[in-house]
């Protein structure tokens, strides 16, 4: 009986507790961080359920009110969607217990909006993921977008501009998707998904199905920050407070990754979008220009939260060249780095924070070789993070980068495989400036004053409190984890979510 609603529990789970929090919260405000650690821990239980009984019985479906589609809106928990869910409520449960401390510290007069916020945004990730109707993963894009802005809005000095600019690129976003789906609709006449697949065959040569095609990657693009609709990230992702930004840089762009690969690959057919219309190849030219924009761009940045906001748009580069490179392995590179730099960038963000609290800043420049002695287990965690961003063997950001090489060697894009190899480069050059002044430079002179315990450091201890490192540590091992465990993954994992029709 629970197996078949599946698909409507974890939604429904994240919405239940985000309406909770509130009611209780007034009442009792440190209620609101234990509600959200249950409703995301429930929903991670019931996605971990969810891909176990997807990979032993099939994909599960559940018609909202009884309605077959596509007249009634479908919600399907499917390999893909299964294994996209339990990256999102996996990190976001890791997330939440992070902020047991930084919540109250960085947001003391509006933690229970807050935590309420953050559990709309998961329905909203969630519903994305989900849905089988093109209309309704809209209206959950919508709620995921506005609650986004709102914790934007909830960081430092700077975040009010930060999120109005988030604001008015992600409306244009959510308006071109919009657009073109009603192009579609007004073409096909349905809206869900499987229904949309196989109509589109008689209606392909339209120019209505493809300005809609075009619409949507545009409008997809803009939310999964694709060079250059990028210009919103790296203000929204320095500016947000670090329970804000190890949410969204985690989870935000891939999102918008998994849309991107739903549309093209599993509602279009392949064929169509790299040959009759060439997305895909656009998409590929795009990101190889956007990996080496940020990586040069993270270079030049002395705040540790920029740089890492940079690399993402590098990151979300190798994710889109992926897609483009539209083979089986690129589609397995692509769908692998989704995991691994959810996992990479969550870790890295939750050292940022960590660094935060205990010595108040983030800046590169003032880091010294008193933090690999007062905090050694965040910057080790920081040192495994960056090494899988590079690609180093054996951690997980190797793997997904390999795949990426070797599906650009068997297209022969040689120029892809020199674009790989020097992004790797540049990554090395900007995250071992960072090691070399915790772990090789000897300071002469005191560039970090750390605070005094009794007067600035509210946690009393060298490192950062339990709650928060454990976390990072936690993600910063699966690192390693998922790189030793990777044939496994991609075997098990990976590989029945590439569509059949490639």
């Amino acid at each position: 009986m629970i197996q078949a609603h599946l698909p409507l529990l974890i939604p429904l789970t994240l919405l239940f507790f985000a309406l909770l929090i509130p009611l209780f919260g007034t009442k009792v405000p440190r209620s609101a961080y234990f509600l959200a650690l249950s409703g995301s821990f429930l929903a991670f239980l019931i996605s971990l359920y969810g891909l176990v009984r997807v990979a032993t019985d099939g994909a599960i479906s559940y018609n909202m009110g009884g309605w077959a589609p596509p007249i009634g809106i479908e919600f399907i928990l499917d390999p893909l969607s299964s294994f996209m869910m339990l990256i999102v409520t996996g990190i976001s449960f890791l997330v939440i217990i992070y902020g047991y401390r930084v919540v109250p510290e960085e947001h003391p007069q509006t933690q229970v909006s807050y935590f309420s916020i953050v559990m709309l945004m998961l329905t909203g990730f969630s519903g994305i993921v989900l849905t089988g109707d093109l209309f309704n993963l809209y209206v959950f894009l919508e709620i995921a977008s506005l609650a986004s802005y709102a914790i934007v809005a909830l960081g430092d000095k700077r975040s009010l501009v930060a999120s109005f600019r988030y604001l008015m690129l992600g409306s244009l976003g959510s308006a071109f998707y919009l657009l073109g789906i009603g192009f579609i609709y007004f073409m096909g006449g349905s809206l869900n998904m499987k229904d949309v697949s196989q109509i589109l065959p008689f209606i392909s040569g339209e120019p209505a199905v493809i300005a809609g095609l075009i619409f949507v990657v545009t409008g997809i693009a803009l939310k999964m920050a694709l060079f250059p609709l990028h210009f919103w990230l790296p203000d929204a992702y320095s500016s947000a407070s670090s329970v804000s930004v190890a949410l969204l840089a985690p989870l935000g762009t891939k999102i918008g990754a998994y849309i991107l690969i739903r549309f093209l690959y599993f509602i279009f057919e392949p064929e169509y979008v790299t040959t009759t219309v060439p997305i895909t190849s656009i998409i590929s030219w795009l990101s190889v220009a956007g990996i080496i924009y940020g990586s040069i761009m993270a270079i030049a940045q002395d705040d540790l939260k920029r740089m890492l906001a940079y690399s993402s748009v590098a990151q979300v580069g190798y994710i889109g060249l992926g897609v483009g490179l539209a083979t089986p392995l690129a589609l397995t590179g692509a769908l692998l780095h989704i995991m691994n730099h959810s996992l990479m960038k969550a870790a890295l963000f939750l050292v940022a924070g960590n660094l935060q609290i205990r010595i108040g800043h983030s800046n590169i420049q003032k880091f010294n070789q008193k933090l690999r002695h007062t905090m050694p287990w965040s910057m080790a965690a920081f040192s495994l993070g960056a090494l899988s961003m590079i690609g180093i063997p054996p951690t997980a950001g190797f793997f997904s980068k390999w795949y990426l090489i070797v599906s650009a060697v068997g297209e022969s894009q040689w120029f892809f495989v020199f674009v790989i190899l020097l992004s790797s480069l540049l990554n090395a050059v900007y995250f071992f400036r960072v090691i070399e002044k915790v772990y090789l430079s000897p300071s002469k002179e005191s560039l970090t004053d750390l605070p005094e315990e009794e007067e600035e450091n509210k946690y009393a201890q060298n490192e950062v409190s339990f709650s928060m490192l454990t976390p990072t540590l936690i993600l910063s091992a699966c690192l390693l984890v998922i790189g030793i465990l990777n044939y496994f993954i991609v075997n098990n994992l990976i590989d029945v979510m590439i569509p059949s029709n490639f």
